[in-house]
């Protein structure tokens, strides 16, 4: 891996930019991919369809992943990351509107390393995502490749 990139998984526009603009608020400067749907994210982390011919290797140090996505949901989406070795151990973040607590309970029964609910006021928004950016890109401790 060359850099530590951030994959963010959002179906909302809005959301999308009020999450890259809390990063960048934060002074998180690592590339930040987006994709916007389940499928487009299985693409992105297998290297197949738009993304064959991408590294395998090459994967983000921390994906950010919405639950209510179209195609594929992002409960799926942690199923097939956490099945594949190759993927199995990236630290993957649920960052989400939901405050169901069977969605908690299935994304950590998945495998979700965390679960976050997207603040509503954008100050506390801006101060969770900078916490996410520094631990799982400065504090945390990866296994080695």
């Amino acid at each position: 891996m060359t850099e530590k990139k951030i994959l963010l998984v959002e179906d909302n526009a809005d959301d999308e930019a009020l999450t890259i603009r809390a990063l960048n608020k934060s002074k998180v400067a690592n590339k930040i991919d987006v994709v916007r749907d389940g499928a487009e994210a299985l693409e992105y982390l297998f290297c197949t369809g738009a993304y064959a011919d991408c590294d395998p290797f090459d994967l983000p140090q921390v994906i950010l992943l919405d639950l209510k996505l179209p195609k594929v949901d992002g409960l799926e989406v942690l199923r097939r990351i956490r099945a594949e070795p190759r993927t199995h151990m990236l630290p993957v973040v649920i960052l989400t509107s939901s405050k169901e607590d069977q969605d908690r309970i299935s994304a950590y029964t998945r495998g979700a390393n965390s679960y976050v609910r997207k603040p509503v006021d954008f100050n506390q928004f801006v101060d969770a995502i900078g916490n996410l950016g520094l631990y799982w890109l400065v504090l945390n401790e990866p296994p080695p490749s």
